[in-house]
């Protein structure tokens, strides 16, 4: 629902863009009792399901913020991950034995996860202000500007964007996004379909056409994403069919019995060449951006969230010097690196021609799948527990 509200002039932290990271970073800097000013430019939040895993790392973060115990309350828990090719297992990961309280993914659609965020930031006396967009950013020795379409303007001491891959905030900047985009396009579909696969894993099916991922969502639906080079601009049941005839199991196929929502759209491996510029710092699919393989995105995003309100409270709230700020982008710009290219790799991989290549990598994949300390490492990647500072120093 719209949340029209009057501006307030001022703020400590003015952030743009109250999807899952804005919303997420919101609500950790008014629960430190910092003065915020959230902005978005849309009438109202998500209402499609859009990102739909949660890994461990990321509930772990969330805990403090007290929203975890009702994102897995919404959610389905999955503890295995699996690659196959076709009807052969090439790969399984157990979740199970993570060292974490939360080992599993949990399947929950973005709009769940984005509502249980701005009821959060609701009860901590928090607000997003709707629809306003920004237009201009202007910063000196003193603070910052932030004028709307509208020709509203709002002052604060730091403005940080978290409005995606197109953020205004970091085009203000000047702050490179270096990377590429796939020549493939990303087809995203939430189906109902019958198949014999267990109900409690996500599925990377590698095939010569392209990766497809079959993952459960809440509701007894499935998440399909896959690679595909041309697709309508919202895939039907026939297309999504099509994909899994060509790619999923072969001797007992899936059919799809209907499509729920479905979507279109390019994917880039990109990333900022810093998180931050004077008073103003990115963070979520401003800072970096990537295939959806594995499903990292929103979770980097949010842990970049996290770790940036730690800074921001430290400088805003306890007078700590603004080279703390500089700490953010040195803990989090090395995460978003790895996760781009993990991401890249696992689509590259994913997508090779039938033939000697294709029969290294399965071949090659089969004997890493009986090595425990390799299951245990791609477990720690996927989970994103690895992005914990603690146990990067321990590795």
């Amino acid at each position: 629902m719209a949340e029209r509200n009057r501006l307030p002039s001022t703020a400590d932290v003015l952030i743009v863009g109250a999807g899952p990271v804005g919303l997420t970073l919101a609500a950790s800097l008014v629960a430190e009792g910092v003065d915020v000013v959230l902005l978005d430019k849309q009438a109202e939040g998500a209402n499609t399901s859009r990102a739909a895993v949660v890994h461990a790392r990321t509930l772990e973060v969330l805990r403090d913020l007290g929203v975890t115990d009702e994102l897995v309350r919404h959610g389905v828990v999955v503890p295995r991950f699996t690659v196959r090719d076709r009807d052969r297992t090439l790969m399984s990961i157990d979740f199970t034995e993570l060292p974490t309280d939360y080992p599993f993914t949990l399947m929950v659609p973005q709009n769940v996860t984005e509502k249980v965020l701005l009821d959060r930031l609701h009860a901590l006396g928090g607000q997003v202000h709707r629809p306003h967009e920004v237009t201009a950013v202007a910063q000196d020795a003193g603070g910052v500007t932030v004028t709307t379409a509208t020709g509203e303007t709002v002052s604060a001491a730091y403005v940080v964007g978290t409005d995606g891959m197109h953020s205004t905030v970091r085009e203000q900047t000047g702050i490179g996004f270096t990377g590429d985009t796939y020549a493939e396009s990303f087809v995203l579909a939430d189906v109902h379909l019958d198949w014999d696969l267990p109900g409690d894993e996500v599925v990377l099916f590698f095939a010569p056409a392209g990766l497809a991922v079959v993952a459960p969502l809440p509701g007894g639906r499935h998440r399909v994403v896959a690679t595909t080079d041309e697709a309508p601009d919202h895939p039907g049941r026939d297309d999504v069919q099509a994909i899994l005839d060509a790619r999923g199991p072969g001797e007992r196929p899936a059919q799809v019995r209907d499509v729920v929502w479905s979507s279109r759209f390019r994917v880039h491996h990109r990333l900022a060449d810093h998180y931050r510029a004077g008073r103003l710092l990115l963070a979520g699919d401003s800072a970096h951006v990537h295939s959806p393989a594995g499903g990292q995105g929103m979770n980097t995003g949010i842990q970049d969230a996290v770790a940036l309100a730690a800074r921001l409270t430290a400088v805003v709230r306890d007078g700590a010097p603004e080279t703390e700020l500089d700490r953010y982008e040195a803990e989090r710009r090395p995460v978003a690196a790895e996760v781009v290219a993990l991401t890249h790799r696992m689509t590259r991989l994913a997508t090779l021609g039938r033939g000697p290549l294709q029969k290294v990598r399965n071949a090659v994949l089969r004997t890493l799948d009986w090595l425990p300390v390799v299951e245990r490492t791609v477990a720690m990647t996927l989970s994103e527990l690895m992005t914990d500072p603690e146990r990067r120093a321990r590795r």
